[in-house]
C-alpha cells in the first residue's frame, strides 16, 4: 500500500479546512509569543506553520477546470 501524502488525502481537499488548520496554528504561534515562551514550543509552532503554509497553499496542486456543461455546439 502506497503512503498517502497530505495533498492526496480527501480530508484536506476543501479550502476552508486548510485555512482553519493554518489559522489554528497562527493562533498557537501568537499565544506562545504573547505569553513570552520563546523556547521549544514556539519553535515547534513556527515550524508547523511554515510546513502547513508550504504544503497546503504553495505546493497544493491546482484543480484543472472541468467541462460539466458537455460539448458546446
Amino acid at each position: 500500500m502506497a503512503r498517502r501524502t497530505e495533498q492526496q488525502h480527501p480530508f484536506y481537499k476543501p479550502l476552508w479546512r486548510r485555512v482553519v488548520i493554518v489559522a489554528v496554528i497562527v493562533f498557537w504561534v501568537g499565544f506562545e509569543f504573547y505569553t513570552g515562551q520563546r523556547g521549544i514550543w514556539l519553535a515547534l509552532a513556527v515550524g508547523m506553520l511554515v510546513y502547513a503554509v508550504y504544503t497546503f497553499f504553495l505546493t497544493w496542486p491546482k484543480d484543472e477546470p472541468t467541462d460539466d456543461a458537455g460539448p458546446k455546439a
